[in-house]
């Protein structure tokens, strides 16, 4: 009996305090954005120590009881509460934190929420360049970061990207920004075996990535000391989630088209622009036009040879060389990912399949691409991890711009030229046929003929370990590296040699190997002491990188069926190089909190580098940096309108070391020294005293949030200070030495960013719209009285006083009305001081003039997001404006009022003649150079606004995606380029020729391809 009542009382107990915890309650957490799971998100009831985290698939599953509260909170969404009131089963949807201030920002070496940063980093999330239709992650960011502007250059596949985050700090070194990939450099210099760059990060994956952290001020940056003066740009690629493997894919289709063509004259109006012009030209110097030497008679006979016929025929067809430059342009996707694991190992595991044509004849880019990433939780205090990236790239690439086999310089053929000659059937100009019709070049003929690929291996991979030593205290090992085999093929065969010189074909094969290893050691320590918060890191790094290449070349092939360089009858060229660099670096960080209010950061670090000489191979590189939380004070407290409000402030330094290897060191080079035998002779002269460029930044900003944070943002005004610019300086000759690499001069770049975050619309129908916008000024202080000129005709250059590469040119001051002759300003210096601005018909008595900057004044963009129950709409406008673009590379010859035979651009149909002499186009005339020099008359306004991207997309509803036993299926259409609004007259204003490219040489256009506008329709489906 006594058994019977203590079992019954056991009973008792058990019942009651399973009531007094309360009943199971469970549901599904999912986004209201687009009503995808949430994984990761904390539950708990309110006021106990109660608490779990959703799974893979969103679900969850607590007990609480009738009357708990059950609090749901995550990461970069706000947090809700739900009274449980006798529910066992409570979903809940998410909202997006419009203010972000609980956000995890990745700093270097660590993180930080967003709203304990005391510098400028802007995050761009995987959410923000998923499914959009580029070759590399750079160009999804367009427009999406304040301070960040990102130049495709061309409508090239796999081509080189301008990436400037807060203007140019360099003259002479890279511009370009530091990417780091899971806590590793990785080489992003151009290998390509032509001035045409391109560029290597189109070796990975845009769908592997977690988010994209741009460390812009020196507070931020400081901690990559030495190469963080052009920004740090950190890349994180997803990782696994606790809970059952979810599957993911995702395909998407379609192609793409130029967003512009340049309208040139059909045969008719060729014929009656090019009679006007030789007629003038003949006037000019007294010939008769029946005369056999004169223009007239010139141009009859070259409207025949060139396929026009009997001469004069109006009705003769044309041939539309610029639409032949392009081909269909197909773009299919494929991406596969499965991630999920349990509370020890969780792993993340994908691959996609690239498939895309370029718009450009000959143009095609496909990458194969796998990920696989773990993470293993060894024991309480230890975890390890590895992170592999595997990728094969095969771009298929076709000339530079500045060559006639170029496809976009199809345009300066005559449109009575044929395409196709009539007797072979193959392009006009092909072995056997007249191959002096036409007057250049066909680059058709290079179709079959002609191949120039570029085959790129990759592997980025890195191996962590971390210990908790003790509470708060851990310790990070990581090694990392980065293999890149790239081989270059290039041939051209017996039917394509009109230009090369080798009329039996022509085989080029260039093979680099860069291997880039890299290990960082760390300690993190993270305290709390009464209303103190304290967070420090301290450790080292190293990295080495070895670059190898291998060319040979070959000439004359027994037959077109012969391409490898072992069968050509020549082997005329060939050569080997290596080149190495090393960093070995030490950094310290501390953060501290005080109150919840009152923010302190400093950082510092030792590079030592072997591109410095003995003298000067460490550099030491410190940041210091504060905030203060004014919404948290009690003056501050009642204020219902304002929020959040955060005062911070920054002052560092960092360096640029990008510049090639071993530019302190004397050096010999070995070649022939006497006739045949082997000699070497010096090549450079040392600098032991070479260092680093040095930048000192100052930043200060404010972070607001109003209404309850559904208007939020930032306001930063930034000031970066360059000195030391590592400049080829002229030396006595006594050295025996023309130049010397040395630290000479000084720039800065001053602006102001603003970012500004708003939640227009809640419930059912929501609309976000995120706006952000850069001004930038550039000036180059000291050059120590150098001059540095680049581009065409020297027309780009670095001064004093001015801004990096503005264009110096003479001064087109329009039309003489009386005669059509082209005018110049002289803008020489009167005896009294003042400027003589009256016209010259004579150029070489115009003086030259600054005629614009290629720099912008201004960058921006907007998006707006709209949303209702499933469907989503998303709309990027970016735009730059207050930039020149010099034109003269195509102007001298198809924008040339009829200087060559080359076709022109229908606006020269605006000539002067007698009855229209109120024009700015000179008379045409034949031969002659009337306008055509290089002047402002081809520095264009390059300011545009584009409509980026716009994405349409659809989720199914959960309740019919569950019934098939799926997450979710989330169908859109995404264009981008669909619309550009712009004054410029070329094809695209988003443009760097990229031949002639430089820091300094900026904006050209030389027949450069447009942008492509594509869209494509998709399709995301997940198990």
């Amino acid at each position: 009996m006594r058994k019977l009542l203590q079992i019954g009382f056991l009973i008792l107990i058990t019942v009651w305090a399973t009531y007094a915890q309360g009943q199971a309650v469970s549901g599904r957490v999912t986004s209201s954005d687009d009503g995808n799971p949430l994984p990761g998100v904390s539950v708990s009831v309110k006021g106990t120590t109660q608490g779990t985290l959703t799974d893979a698939s969103g679900n969850y599953r607590i007990n609480a009881g009738n009357n708990a509260v059950v609090v749901f909170s995550f990461i970069g969404f706000t947090t809700q509460e739900e009274k449980v009131a006798n529910r066992s089963e409570i979903n809940v949807q998410l909202k997006t934190d419009v203010r972000n201030l609980s956000e995890v920002v990745v700093t270097g070496y660590g993180q930080q929420i967003k709203r304990d940063l005391t510098g400028n980093i802007a995050k761009v999330k995987a959410a923000d360049i998923q499914d959009q239709p580029v070759t590399t992650f750079d160009q999804a960011l367009q427009g999406k970061a304040a301070g960040v502007q990102i130049n495709s250059g061309s409508g090239k596949l796999g081509q080189g990207i301008q990436v400037r985050v807060r203007g140019q700090s360099s003259v002479s070194a890279s511009n370009q920004p530091l990417y780091i990939i899971d806590g590793i450099p990785v080489t992003t210099d151009n290998l390509s075996i032509t001035s045409s760059a391109t560029n290597p990060l189109a070796d990975i994956n845009p769908q592997d990535i977690e988010s994209v952290d741009i460390l812009k001020d020196a507070s931020a940056g400081a901690i990559y000391g030495a190469r963080a003066a052009n920004g740090v740009v950190l890349i994180t690629t997803k990782r696994g989630k606790a809970g059952r493997t979810n599957v993911n894919f995702g395909a998407q289709y379609g192609s793409s088209k130029p967003t512009r063509k340049l309208e040139f004259l059909n045969t008719e109006q060729y014929v009656k622009f090019y009679n006007q012009a030789a007629a003038n030209s003949d006037r000019i110097e007294g010939l008769d036009p029946s005369d056999p030497d004169s223009y007239t008679t010139y141009m009859k006979d070259f409207y025949q040879t060139q396929g026009l016929g009997t001469y004069g025929t109006s009705n003769q067809a044309s041939t539309n060389w610029g639409d032949l430059a392009y081909q269909d342009a197909p773009y299919q996707q494929y991406d596969l990912n499965l991630n999920g694991g349990n509370e020890k190992t969780t792993f993340y595991l994908s691959g996609q399949l690239l498939d895309q044509k370029g718009i450009l004849v000959g143009n095609a880019l496909q990458r194969y691409a796998g990920r696989l990433n773990i993470e293993h939780q060894v024991s309480s205090r230890f975890k390890a991890g590895f992170n592999m990236g595997l990728t094969r790239t095969l771009n298929q690439r076709i000339s530079g711009d500045n060559q006639f086999d170029n496809p976009m310089q199809m345009v300066a053929l005559p449109p009575m030229t044929p395409a196709t000659d009539a007797t072979t059937g193959l392009p006009v100009g092909s072995p056997p046929g007249d191959i002096s019709i036409p007057v250049y070049y066909n680059p058709l003929i290079n179709i079959g003929n002609a191949y120039f690929n570029t085959t790129v291996y990759r592997n980025i991979s890195n191996v962590f370990g971390q210990l908790q030593i003790m509470k708060g205290l851990t310790f990070r090992t990581e090694f990392g590296l980065d293999v890149l085999n790239q081989q270059e093929e290039l041939y051209y065969n017996s039917k394509t040699q009109r230009n090369f010189g080798s009329p039996l074909g022509l085989g080029r094969n260039r093979f680099a190997r860069v291997e880039n290893y890299t290990t960082n050691n760390f300690f993190n320590y993270s305290t709390a002491f009464g209303r103190s918060n304290l967070d420090a890191t301290v450790g080292m790094s190293y990295q080495q990188s070895q670059q190898k290449t291998n060319f040979t070349e070959g000439r004359d092939f027994p037959s077109d069926a012969y391409r490898m360089i072992a069968s050509a009858a020549r082997k005329t060229d060939g050569s080997s190089s290596q080149t190495d660099y090393r960093f070995l670096s030490y950094f310290a960080r501390a953060n501290y909190k005080f109150a919840d209010r009152y923010l302190l950061g400093v950082s510092a670090r030792v590079d030592g580098s072997s591109r410095f000489g003995n003298n000067s191979r460490y550099g030491f590189f410190p940041s210091v940096s504060a905030g203060w939380v004014l919404s948290e004070e009690g003056f501050m407290k009642n204020t219902t309108a304002i929020s959040f409000l955060k005062l911070r402030a920054s002052y560092g330094q960092t360096g640029n070391a990008e510049i090639p290897n071993f530019p302190q060191l004397g050096l010999f080079t070995g070649d022939a020294g006497y006739g045949t035998l082997p000699g070497q002779r010096p090549s450079q002269l040392a600098n032991p005293d070479l260092k680093w460029e040095t930048t000192n930044q100052f930043d200060i900003g404010i972070d607001f949030g109003i209404l309850n944070n559904r208007i939020n943002g930032e306001i930063d005004y930034y000031n970066k200070q360059t000195s030391g610019l590592l400049l080829n300086v002229n030396v006595p000759g006594t050295t025996g030495f023309a130049t010397q690499f040395r630290n000479v001069g000084s720039l800065e770049n001053k602006g102001v960013e603003i970012v500004i975050n708003t939640e227009n619309l809640t419930g059912a129908f929501r609309w976000t719209t995120s706006f952000n916008a850069a001004t930038n000024q550039n000036k180059i202080n000291n050059l120590q009285g150098q001059i540095i000129e680049g581009g065409i005709n020297a027309m780009s250059r670095a001064v004093e006083g001015q801004p990096l590469g503005v264009y110096f040119t003479q001064e087109y001051a329009g039309v003489d009305p009386a005669n059509g002759d082209a005018l110049w300003f002289k803008n020489t210096t009167n005896t009294d001081g003042t400027i003589d601005r009256s016209t010259t018909k004579t150029y070489n008595q115009a003086q030259r003039v600054v005629a614009g900057s290629p720099l912008p004044k201004w960058t921006g963009g907007i998006t707006n997001t709209f949303s209702y129950k499933g469907f989503s709409l998303s709309v990027l406008f970016n735009g730059v404006f207050g930039n020149k673009i010099n034109f003269y590379g195509v102007g001298r010859y198809s924008s040339a009022n009829g200087r060559f035979e080359d076709n022109q651009t229908v606006n020269q149909l605006a000539a002067w003649t007698k009855e229209n002499p109120n024009t700015n186009v000179p008379e045409a005339r034949l031969f002659y150079n009337n306008g055509a020099q290089s002047s402002s008359r081809f520095i264009l306004d390059g300011s545009f606004v584009r409509l980026r991207t716009a994405t349409l997309s659809y989720s199914l509803p959960k309740t019919l995606v569950n019934r098939v036993k799926m997450n979710s299926v989330r169908l859109f259409v995404t264009g981008q380029n669909l619309l550009t609004f712009t004054n410029y007259a070329g094809w695209d204003p988003e443009v760097n020729a990229d031949y002639i490219v430089s820091n300094i040489a900026q904006g050209y256009d030389f027949y450069t391809a447009p942008q492509a506008r594509t869209i494509t329709g998709g399709i995301n489906i997940g198990f």
